[in-house]
């Protein structure tokens, strides 16, 4: 159980470290959204999909591992969770501490990601309203009014003016 408990506390470890460059990346993030950077925003992303694998590697190997903890314990695996195994560990105080240590790390982790997410997420809303009213303004700019012409029916002719700054008929 002793070698279960360090190859858990392992992994939960290699997670936290990895969440935590996700926050890393989320700041760096932020600074390519407010700057518009285009490339550095495409390679943060890139590195935030390797260290999405590797988290799903970890994943893997956590369920692995608290799978076999599970069989050991006695209990149903599809149940187990680390705070329910914090629980059953009131025997061994030691790995009961180290346990709620790391998990308290991985959320506190975890919340920081969140805000981050939150923040960029706004930010992106933001550039993306920019850039439709960039798009609407640069449209109406290209555009010319309508003239007030009316054919003999009294109905609008539509006609619009001219697209010059200037007239060059005297």
């Amino acid at each position: 159980m002793a070698s279960l408990m360090d190859n858990l506390i392992e992994v939960l470890e290699e997670e936290n470290t990895q969440y935590e460059k996700l926050v890393e990346l989320s700041q760096v993030k932020k600074q390519a959204i407010i700057q518009a950077d285009i490339a550095c925003l495409e390679d943060v992303t890139n590195q935030e999909q390797e260290v999405s694998s590797q988290l799903r590697n970890l994943d893997i190997r956590r369920d692995a591992v608290l799978k076999d903890m599970s069989d050991v314990l006695g209990k149903d695996f599809r149940e187990m969770t680390i705070t329910k195994l914090i629980g059953y560990l009131e025997q061994q105080p030691k790995e009961q501490e180290r346990l709620s240590e790391i998990r308290a790390k991985i959320l506190t982790t975890g919340q920081q990601m969140q805000a981050w997410n939150k923040r960029n997420e706004a930010l992106l809303k933001q550039a993306l309203e920019m850039a439709e009213f960039d798009l609407t303004l640069f449209r109406s700019m290209r555009q010319a009014p309508e003239t007030a012409n009316y054919d003999k029916n009294a109905y609008n002719t539509g006609t619009l003016l001219g697209n010059s700054a200037f007239d060059t008929k005297q």
